[in-house]
């Protein structure tokens, strides 16, 4: 007979920590939770996508590029309708704003509720083809308005956010989740098909060994970011070199950052004056996370979550990780502007 002891018969689902936490908020709804539910069921049916993309032909290009300029895999058109469908199904949204999709959604008026989710529904698709790690990112927000939902109600600041999290598909399916009362990963077990709490209020070391950005844009960085750079590769001080890591997935490297600590990167540089990650999809919810365990996000010169997004595919600067390598360095950047 095969050994049950080590079955958890009081297991903590992500299902279960979402009601538990929604109930312990005054005058709540159960909206929250049903619409964090359907996001869920969503980031369940792109993991099983994943797994199986290149038995179903799944990859290769769509045939048509995405309104932020990159090529759309089959797997993004598909990560695209099955989060919307879940999301507007939930009966939680009002409209949302997705990578894919030029202008935000609205939700048919029979089916809305008073959440607003910014979401990029396959990040570091340019990965899928060589099997690297991808990710779904989202960004939950109250509508502010009242009645038909126009573009005004996504263009909220990020400290304004509810709800975020990101789905990493690497060597196990994790999502990491925050409500705003700090940040836990829980992990897909593919058995029962639910995601299990695996850490709790997880915290970013204050200072990390490793730096993580595309250096191969080195000729078009400012001159704070290559010196800071040299910092890291010789420190003046005799001190071990930080180590390189950069998968080109920014859920890979982010998730990497906030459990081993360091610094990720994406600047602006002379190509992407602006940045190249975008605003509401992206560099809110990973600052909001990042900001949960402890660590800074910042543009360069503004922390992210007080940036006023303009558009709803906004551009910036992103920098986070570590208290102390994110501080240090920002004291190049003022270096620079003194």
């Amino acid at each position: 007979m095969s050994d049950q002891s080590a079955f958890d018969t009081d297991v903590w689902t992500l299902t279960r920590f979402v009601m538990e936490t929604g109930r312990q908020v005054k005058g709540s709804t159960g909206e929250l939770t049903q619409l964090i539910n359907s996001m869920l069921t969503a980031i369940k049916a792109i993991s099983s996508a994943v797994r199986k993309a290149g038995l179903a032909h799944l990859q290769g290009m769509a045939g048509t590029v995405n309104v932020t300029g990159d090529d759309v895999k089959k797997l993004d058109v598909l990560s695209n309708d099955l989060v919307i469908n879940m999301l507007q199904s939930s009966y939680g949204t009002c409209c949302m704003v997705s990578e894919e999709n030029k202008d935000i959604v609205i939700t048919p008026k029979e089916k809305r509720g008073k959440y607003v989710v910014c979401f990029d529904p396959l990040d570091g698709s340019s990965n899928i083809d060589c099997l690297a790690s991808i990710g779904t990112i989202f960004a939950i927000y109250k509508r502010e308005t009242e009645g038909e939902p126009t573009e005004k109600d996504a263009l909220q600041r990020g400290n304004q956010i509810v709800c975020a999290g990101y789905a990493l598909y690497g060597s196990a399916t994790l999502v990491a989740l925050s409500t705003g009362a700090g940040l836990n990963f829980f992990m897909l077990d593919p058995a029962i098909g639910e995601f299990i709490l695996t850490e709790r209020n997880v915290k970013i070391k204050p200072k990390g060994k490793i730096y993580s950005l595309n250096e191969g844009y080195a000729k078009y960085f400012h001159p704070s970011i290559n010196e800071y750079l040299k910092h890291k590769k010789y420190p003046e001080d005799g001190s071990s070199p930080y180590g390189a890591r950069y998968v080109g997935s920014m859920v890979s490297d982010v998730h990497r950052t906030i459990a081993y600590g360091g610094i990720f990167m994406y600047p602006a540089n002379e190509k992407s004056p602006k940045g190249k990650l975008r605003l509401l999809y992206e560099c809110n919810p990973i600052a909001f996370l990042i900001e949960q365990a402890g660590g800074l996000a910042t543009t360069g010169t503004q922390r992210i979550l007080d940036v006023q997004p303009e558009t709803i595919h906004q551009r910036v600067p992103f920098v986070v990780g570590s208290t102390d390598d994110v501080t240090e360095y920002l004291s190049f950047v003022k270096k620079h502007q003194s």
